[in-house]
C-alpha cells in the first residue's frame, strides 16, 4: 500500500488538479511535511486541527499532516460558536490549520499526549447538534479505496467534487483521485446550480450528490444533460425518494445509489448504473472490502428477504470515537434496518430509532415518506411520530406543498389507496423548508420542536 508521501511523489510532475495548480498543491504539502516533521524530533507529533476553508490549503495540510503521523481532525469552517467550543474542549489542539476563531485552542500548545498518534478523525452527527469524530487511519481509508476501485473495475479513478472535503463524502473522492493518479476537479454545488462547469469530459468522470442536489440539477435542463454525460453519479447521504429515481433514470443519468457512512469510509454497497437503468431498485451489492449480515434482535443471521439488523465487517471500519476506541473492532451494527434479496442486493427499509408505534403497529417513516413523494405534491417531506395519549404516538408529516393551494386533504385522498388508514398522518403541518445539513440529512430534532409548537398553537 502507497503511503501518503508516496502518493505525493507520484503525482509530482502530473496536472492532476483540475481548476487548481498541482504544483502549488505539491508545494505546500511538502512544506508543512518538512515544518511538522520538524516539530516532531523534539516532541509527540502535535494535534492538528483542519479547518482551512480553500480546498487547494485544505487537501495539502490533510497529505502533509498524514505523511508526518499528526493526529488530524477534520472540521467545518462554518460551525457555530457553541460547536467550535465543544470541538476544543474535547480536541485540546497544538495547532490550527485555516479558521482562527480568536484564537481558542491556540494557547493549548501543552502537547497533551494524544493517545492516537497518526489517526484521522473525520466529524460525524453534526445534524443532532452533538459533534463526534469517527477515528480512521490511512489504511482503513485506503481499504475503502481499494474496495470502490475493485467493484468497478479501475486502475484510475477521475472524480468530480461538489461535496465538503471535510465530509467522508467529499474527502473520499479525493482519495480515490490522489491514491490512484486520477484527476480531480472541485467545484462548489452552488457554482455548479449557477452553471458554471468545468471543461471535462464528464464520460470519464464519477461524480457524488446527496439526493436534494440531484433534484436541483433535474429542475434545470440544461444541468440535467450535463449530468447525463458522467460515467457514474453516485448518490448517498440520506434516503432518495422513488419519484426523484423515476426522473433520474427517464433522463438516462447513470445513477448509482450507494450505502455508506463516516463510520465505514463512505460506501459499502453500491447500485452499479446498469442496473439502475435496467429499472433495480436497492442500495446494490456489497462492495469487496465488506460484509453485510442481517440479524434478528437475537443476534440471529437471518436468511434472505427477512428484515433485520444490518450488522457490517469491513477493512474500512473505523476505530470508535474519539478518544474512545470501540471494544468489538470485527462487527458494527448499526441503527439500519435492511433485507438481502436473493441475488445479494443489499434493501434499506429504515432506521430502527425511526420506529413509530401508533395504536400498537409498528411504522417506518421512509415508506409513508415515499408514498407521500409519490403523489408529486410535496417538494419535501418527513414523518415523524408526536406523543399521544390514546395512540402512544401520532403520525405526523411535516412537509413543503408544491402550490399553496396543495391541502392536506387533497393528498390524504390519493393516499387512501397506497397505505393503510393507520400508516395516513393524523397531523399535517405545512414549512417553507425542512431543516436538513448539507448532506441532506434531516434534522428530526427540530422537527420535534416546529411539530410541537405548531399543534400548541394551531393555525386556524
Amino acid at each position: 500500500m502507497q503511503r501518503p508521501l508516496d502518493c505525493l511523489n507520484n503525482l509530482a510532475q502530473d496536472d492532476w488538479l483540475i481548476s487548481y495548480n498541482s504544483r502549488e498543491f505539491n508545494q505546500i504539502a511538502q512544506e508543512l511535511y518538512f515544518e511538522l516533521t520538524q516539530l516532531s524530533v523534539w516532541r509527540t507529533p502535535p494535534k492538528i486541527i483542519l479547518a482551512e476553508r480553500e480546498p487547494l490549503r485544505f487537501l495539502a495540510s490533510f497529505i502533509a499532516a498524514c505523511a508526518a503521523n499528526c493526529p488530524v481532525f477534520l472540521c467545518n469552517p462554518d460551525w457555530g460558536t457553541q460547536e467550535w467550543q465543544q470541538v476544543f474542549d474535547l480536541v485540546q489542539p497544538d495547532m490550527i490549520l485555516g479558521m482562527a476563531h480568536g484564537g481558542w485552542g491556540m494557547e493549548n500548545r501543552n502537547n497533551t499526549q494524544c493517545p492516537m498518534p497518526n489517526y484521522i478523525m473525520i466529524p460525524t452527527g453534526g445534524s443532532s447538534g452533538q459533534i463526534k469524530f469517527a477515528i480512521h487511519t490511512w489504511e482503513t481509508l485506503i481499504a475503502s479505496v481499494q474496495g470502490f476501485t475493485e467493484y468497478f473495475q479501475l486502475k484510475q479513478v477521475n472524480s468530480f467534487c461538489v461535496l465538503p472535503l471535510y465530509h467522508v463524502s467529499g474527502l473520499m473522492q479525493f482519495l480515490r483521485s490522489f491514491t490512484t493518479e486520477g484527476k480531480l476537479a472541485i467545484l462548489p454545488f452552488k457554482a455548479v446550480e449557477s452553471g458554471q462547469i468545468l471543461n471535462i469530459k464528464q464520460s470519464e468522470f464519477f461524480i457524488s450528490l446527496v439526493p436534494t442536489q440531484l433534484q436541483r440539477l433535474l429542475e434545470n435542463p440544461e444541468l440535467t444533460e450535463w449530468l447525463s454525460q458522467f460515467n457514474t453519479v453516485l448518490l448517498g447521504g440520506a434516503p432518495a425518494w422513488n419519484e426523484l429515481l423515476e426522473k433520474a433514470r427517464f433522463h438516462h443519468i447513470r445513477l448509482a445509489p450507494t450505502y455508506g457512512m463516516t463510520e465505514t469510509a463512505s460506501q459499502i454497497a453500491t447500485l452499479k448504473p446498469d442496473d439502475f437503468l435496467s429499472g433495480k431498485i436497492s442500495s446494490g451489492q456489497i462492495l469487496p472490502h465488506a460484509q453485510i449480515t442481517i440479524r434478528n434482535q437475537q443476534g440471529k443471521i437471518l436468511n434472505s428477504n427477512q428484515i433485520g439488523n444490518i450488522n457490517i465487517r469491513t477493512q474500512s471500519l473505523s476505530l470508535g470515537y474519539y478518544p474512545k476506541t470501540r471494544e468489538n473492532q470485527e462487527i458494527f451494527q448499526v441503527d439500519d434496518l435492511g433485507f438481502l434479496d436473493d441475488q445479494g442486493y443489499l434493501n434499506i427499509v429504515g432506521r430502527s430509532s425511526d420506529k413509530i408505534i401508533t395504536g400498537g403497529e409498528n411504522i417506518y417513516p421512509a415508506e409513508i415518506e415515499s408514498a407521500i413523494q409519490a403523489t408529486q405534491m410535496v417538494a419535501d417531506i418527513c414523518v415523524i411520530g408526536i406523543p399521544d395519549k390514546h395512540w402512544g404516538q401520532a403520525l405526523t408529516a411535516i412537509y413543503i406543498p408544491k402550490q399553496s393551494d396543495t391541502s392536506a386533504l387533497k393528498i390524504q385522498t390519493l393516499l387512501k389507496d397506497k397505505l393503510s388508514k393507520f400508516k395516513i398522518p393524523k397531523y399535517w403541518i405545512p414549512q417553507q423548508n425542512l431543516p436538513r445539513n448539507s448532506q441532506g440529512k434531516i434534522n428530526r430534532q427540530q422537527l420535534h420542536q416546529i411539530a410541537t409548537e405548531f399543534l400548541q398553537n394551531p393555525i386556524t
